[in-house]
Formats: structure tokens, sequence, C-alpha cells
């Protein structure tokens, strides 16, 4: 396609040849580097260009493709984010997409469909190697180039699609191609959600239709989240595999790696589906020999029907059993809420997390401390046990030491003068999103770790203790997995006095320890056919349950609250609630609860609030004046919503009343932390924003520090504050500190 009147001649120095294409957020280019190479760059259309919501997701986009640069993507060449017209160039494939294939020549199959197949396997393994979830994998961000698939865009969400539900605060995606948990709650979704879009993404392409097909985006949705998929079109040698990815549990599913094995391992033409054809739906009863192949053993292609008895363990248990065992990780996976959406993890400053000095729960020194002799602007990487595993951490401030986790980290302890580290504890295992650390008292660090892959006996995932001086561990105990099923929180232990108080392994009861010696003071069982999760309200201990049903559905609309003695663990009365809900902190001596709105698997954002008091047991409740979506948390009494793309709302929670609201330049921020007469917000990326909390004003802000994805909703605060000193954390372990009087400046 030519170039037409109006069309720049070119674009950052590189000379346009053709246009390639133009859709709601831009137009994209052929045009050609110095060399003679040739390069498709996307310029965002003008009227989008001083939206600032629309220049957030650009930045996203550059960034997300940015740390992509396998063979079956599109690497980016060069790009401006921050330019008056923003654009990005990346290497040009030549090729339709798939959805443009399937729509002119009809279904692949035979050989065809298996290269596709592999060459999308072997993208999302090097998506996923490098820490990124692309979230969006469909027809039409797949390129069929003569050299094989090729996976691109990725912008995760885009305003002007009206197709895809990526209105600001909703969930990112296109419905037909998304997991269960991406629409249940988007911050809880990992690589493994991924590789459920490729099921659904094979499925189409051998049969033109998705195995969740309806007539609305909602019913979509809904089928994806609770009904079988329709696989009977599906050759038999490949619908086992896909049957696998398309399973509703995450943990449940291959990795991107162990899916190679298996669309490797399959005959070249695939065969045919069986007698019953196109309308036979394929359940987890119907498996092949292929399920339980190895490397050294391929499997044969014709189809067996598992025997209907126990799962036992042994050699001959049926296809549900060893699928799990095969493709279960080695951490029990925090499952995403569907009542509630993304959840806070830790909240400081009267939020709720870990508690990192006594009863304080707040990470704020006092105010007015002097900044430290010597201090200079620093920055750090933490590395973890999982080297290729990018992630955060989360840190507490005690004095002049820093106790951080999370990312393949169970702790480290950083100087917050220099940034030095004077001992870390890594973690062998896999780390869950969101899951950092547990917290801190004055002498004992605690954590999570998660156990390796090596090491299958093991409990998957543990709260550990360590000395806050030495280093060294002092003991660990197995910990549950239900809290944000339950809460929202993906915290399964809290910090309470010199306490911990943990779930245990078979998510059945409360235990309560000294933090620092392991002494356990007492078990709580959890109330008959309930589930629950350890919630501290100022100097009080609560737990948040759930009905064993709700839990297990991950749909938690009716949670009961009880008081917790503290010296012995007994439950009160319980305090019914109207969910979904999550615990947000405490006001007035009362539990602070936001409400989820949904509409029907989807978190449409929060539009209550529900205050508890736990001596009477008396639940209050307000309405929202509107609903608002995004990450919720809370600071000296004031419920605070940051939305994807920067706006961050204050809202009372005596009256539900919005006391300001203030647009920021930090897409995807979490907080806030309170500080000396500020509140910081930050991203994944590292830029920081001070807002004053009397009326949202910027008192600064600071440009990104790191390579990060700002799609995760729901994440904790990631400053800590330390008198002065503002440390905050970033993607690929990244912290860096400042001085709050003089932060870096923008540009």
């Amino acid at each position: 396609m030519s170039l037409r009147g109006g069309d720049p001649a070119e674009i950052g120095g590189y000379p346009l040849e053709a246009r390639l294409g133009s859709g709601g957020m831009g137009t994209v280019f052929l045009a050609r580097t110095s060399s003679g190479r040739p390069v498709a760059i996307k310029l965002i259309h003008q009227q989008f260009a001083g939206d600032d919501e629309f220049r957030i997701r650009f930045r996203q986009e550059v960034a997300a493709a940015r740390r992509v640069s396998g063979a079956f993507t599109a690497a980016v060449v060069d790009a401006a984010p921050e330019a008056e017209q923003p654009w990005m160039a990346t290497t040009y494939i030549e090729g339709r997409t798939l959805a443009q294939h399937i729509a002119a020549e009809g279904p692949l199959d035979g050989a065809e469909l298996r290269r596709l197949a592999i060459g999308l396997a072997e993208a999302l393994r090097d998506i996923h190697r490098v820490g990124v979830v692309h979230r969006d994998l469909k027809p039409s961000n797949v390129v069929l180039s003569p050299e094989g698939p090729r996976v691109i865009d990725f912008g995760i969400s885009r305003a002007a699609d009206q197709q895809t539900l990526t209105m600001t605060g909703r969930v990112i995606g296109t419905p037909p191609f998304m997991s269960p948990e991406q629409l249940r709650a988007p911050r809880g979704v990992g690589p493994r959600s991924d590789v459920f879009s490729l099921g659904t993404l094979l499925v189409y392409s051998a049969t033109g239709r998705g195995p969740f097909d309806a007539d609305s985006p909602y019913m979509t949705a809904y089928q994806v989240v609770h009904e079988e998929p329709s696989l009977g079109a599906v050759p038999v040698a490949l619908r086992a595999v896909v049957e696998s990815c398309l399973d509703k549990e995450p943990e449940r599913r291959p990795s991107a790696d162990e899916l190679l094995v298996l669309l490797r391992d399959l005959p070249t033409d695939l065969g045919g589906t069986d007698a019953n054809g196109t309308g036979a739906g394929c359940t987890r009863d119907m498996a092949t020999q292929h399920d339980f192949a190895t490397a050294a053993t391929p499997a044969p292609t014709a189809p067996t029907t598992a025997p209907a008895v126990p799962d036992t363990g042994s050699e001959g248990a049926p296809v549900g059993g060893r699928l799990r065992r095969r493709w279960r990780p080695v951490l029990a996976a925090a499952v995403a809420v569907a009542a509630i959406g993304g959840g806070v993890a830790v909240l400081k400053a009267g939020g709720f997390g870990g508690n990192v000095g006594g009863d304080r729960g707040s990470s704020a020194a006092e105010p007015g401390v002097a900044l430290p002799d010597g201090f200079e602007p620093w920055r750090t990487t933490v590395p973890g046990g999982q080297e290729d595993i990018p992630d955060e951490l989360r840190c507490v401030a005690h004095g002049d030491a820093l106790f951080c986790g999370g990312g393949g980290v169970v702790a480290t302890r950083i100087s917050v003068l220099d940034g030095s580290r004077a001992w870390t504890v890594k973690s062998p295992g896999v780390p869950t999103q969101g899951m950092h650390m547990v917290g801190a008292t004055g002498d004992t660090v605690l954590g999570y770790r998660f156990a390796a892959q090596e090491a299958p006996q093991g409990p998957p995932r543990e709260v550990v203790a360590i000395d806050a001086s030495s280093g060294r561990e002092l003991w660990s105990a197995p910990s549950g997995a239900q809290s944000t099923a339950v809460t929202g929180r993906t915290e399964d232990a809290v910090v309470f006095g010199s306490a911990v108080v943990t779930v245990d392994a078979s998510n059945s009861r409360f235990e309560a320890r000294d933090a620092h010696s392991g002494e356990v003071t007492w078990t709580t069982s959890f109330p008959a056919g309930r589930q629950c999760a350890p919630v501290p309200v100022g100097p009080q201990l609560m737990a948040m349950c759930g009905t064993d049903e709700e839990v297990d559905a991950v749909e938690v609309y009716h949670p009961t609250l009880y008081t917790v003695d503290p010296a012995s663990g007994a439950l009160g009365r319980p305090i019914e609630v109207e969910g979904p809900a999550v615990p947000m902190g405490v006001a007035d001596g009362g539990l602070v609860l936001l409400q989820g709105r949904m509409d029907g698997p989807i978190l449409v954002g929060y539009d209550g609030v529900a205050r508890v008091d736990p001596a009477s047991r008396k639940v209050t409740y307000s309405r929202l004046a509107t609903t608002y979506a995004g990450t919720p948390g809370m600071a000296d009494g004031t419920v605070y919503v940051s939305t994807q793309t920067g706006l961050i709302a204050a809202l009372d929670p005596a009256t539900g009343r919005k006391k300001w609201s203030r647009q920021t330049g930090v897409e995807g921020a979490s907080g806030p932390v309170a500080g000396a007469d500020a509140l910081y917000f930050s991203s994944a990326t590292g830029r920081v924003v001070a807002l004053s909390p009397n009326d949202g004003k910027t008192l600064w802000s600071t440009d990104p520090q790191a390579d990060g994805l700002t799609g995760e909703q729901g994440a904790s605060p990631r400053v800590a504050v330390a008198g002065r000193v503002v440390i905050a954390a970033a993607a690929k372990n990244t912290l860096f500190a400042f001085d709050t009087q003089n932060p870096p400046k923008p540009g």
C-alpha cells in the first residue's frame, strides 16, 4: 500500500516506503534502516499522542517488546515512546496473520498445523524466559512468515479496540482466547495463562472455531471459567495435548518447555478426528497414551479411555491424577479471586500485610529523622534463586537496615545508607507472583521459600524465619495456599506482635508461633466447612473465611469474619459480610473492606465500603458514587484506588465520598505508603510519585528506573520509607533509594 498525502516522509530518521496498515491506535509503515534492513514502524495517531492513557499503554508495549528477542517474535529495533508523536520500530515480518489466513484458506491440518503448534510453543518459551506474559495471544497477533509463525503485539491493552474489553480498569485480553484466571483476576495471571490461550489458538487453527464460542463475550467468558471445551473436531493426536493446556487450574497445565516436548512427539500428519466428528466435546475422562509418554517412550496415536478407578497415585492412576502430578508446579500457585479480582498483598501505613515493627504495621520511620550521614542515592539488584525468572521485591525498614523478600529471595538485609547487602537467603523454586515478604520483628525476618523442581518430596511452600543480624535460618513451616481465594491477598501468614500466624499446609487451621524461636503457642482449626485467612485489625486479629464450595470455585461472595483470641486462638462469634470484599485496613478501630462489583465472572471494580466493628460485631455499608477499578490501598484512614492509567482517587471509608482524584504519570501504580507529609505510589518500572495527602497535589515524580511491565493489578506497595530516604522496588529485583527532599530529576 503506497503512502498517502499527509503521511510523513520519515519517522525517527527512517525513510518511509509504504503503508502497511492502520488501526484504532496507530498506523504501521514500512521503512528501511541505513543498512537497508526493512522495519515496521508503528506511529501513534496524532489525536492520541496527548492522551496520557494511550501514552502510558504505548510505553508498556515498548517495554514488553524490548524484553523479547527470540526467533519467533518481532524484535524492537528502535522506539521513542516520549516523542511528541510516539513510535516504535520492529523487525518487519512479511506474511498474513493467522486470522487472515484461516479466513481465506480455512483451518490448518497435518504437518502445517503441527509446525504452527511447535512454533508458537517456542515463541512462548522465549517470551516466558525473559519474564514476560503476553496476555493477548490471539489469531490477529500471530503472523505466518515464510520462516514460521511470529508472535507480535505486546501492547497488552488497546483502548481503541472495542472487541477486547480493554477499557481502563477492566480485564486485559480477548475473551475467547483468555484463561479462566485472566477473566477472574488479572493480577494473578502467569505464564500458564498464555499456555491456555495457546490451547484455544490451536483449536481455532484446527477447526476455524474456538473451544468456547458463544454469541457474546460475556457468555464466552462464562464458558471459559465454568464449562468444558468443545474439542471434537480437533485431531485426536493433538487433542490430549490441547486439553492439558485448557485445564481450568493453571498448575495442571504444562509449561511452554513441557508443551514443546509433547508437541514434538506428535506424528507429522497428526491424524484425524474420532468417529464422533465435530460435535463431540472432550472432557478430562478421555486421554491418549501420549499423556503418559516420556522422551524415552514415544506415544502411540490411538486414543484410549482412562480406567474408572480412584486416583491412587500409582503407575496405574487415571489420567486426571497423572496430569495433575505431571505438570504440577513446585509451589502452590496463588489462586486468583473471581469475586474480588486483584487483591492487596502487603499494605503499609494503616493497611494490611507484613507487620514490620511490632504493632505498628507500617514501613515508614518516624517523620523528621535526619538523612543518614554519608547517604548517597544508590541502586542495586538482588539475585534470586531463579535467575531467569525476573520478579519484584518488597521491603521494610528497621533503623539503618532494610529487609526485602520476593522474586526468588526468601529475605535479604540491605544497608539503607549505601545499598550494600549483609546477607541474602535465596529461594530455589519458581516464585509466585505477588508473594513477597511475610514481615519482620525486631530480631527476625520472615519470608516465603518455594521448593525446587528437583525436590518434589518437600513442601511446595514454606514460611521461613531468619535471624535479622546473621541471616541464619531459625526455623521453617509448611504454608497453605488458599488465602488469596478468601481475601484477595497473596499472604497466608502475618506477623502479629512478636508472633507469626500461618495457615497450615492442609488449609485446615491457623498456627501461631513465636517469630524467633518457632515455638508453637496455639493452633485453631477452621470452622467446619470453611477455609480462612488471618487478618490483623490494629491490636486485634481476625479470621476471614469462605465456605469450601466458594473457595474451590474461587468465588467467595459470602465471607464470614471471626475475632481471634491472640493468647489462645479461640474464635469468636461469626460476623457475616456482604461480599465480595477485600480487607483494606483500619479506621477508627474497625476493619475496612472494599466491596467488588462483578459482571459475570469479570471484576468491574469496587463500588462499596464495609466497616466492621470487632467489639460490637456491627457491620455498616456505604456505596461509592461510582465504580472504581484498579489497585486498592489504604493509609492514615483513607482508601485509595490507583488505575492502570495513573489516575489515583482518595475515598472516605466512613461515607464512601471521594475526597479527591489526581491524574499522574505513574501507570499501574501500587501504594500508598505514607511518609512525612506525602503519600508515595510507584510502578514496576520504578516510577515514583509523591502526592499531598490533603488534596492529591503532585509534589514530585521520577522517571522509570527499570524495564518492567505495568499490567499487574492489585500489586502491593513497592515503596519503603526510612526517615527522609525512599526505597523503591522495581522489576527484576531492582531496588533504588534517594532523598525525598532531593528526588531524581525527570529527564
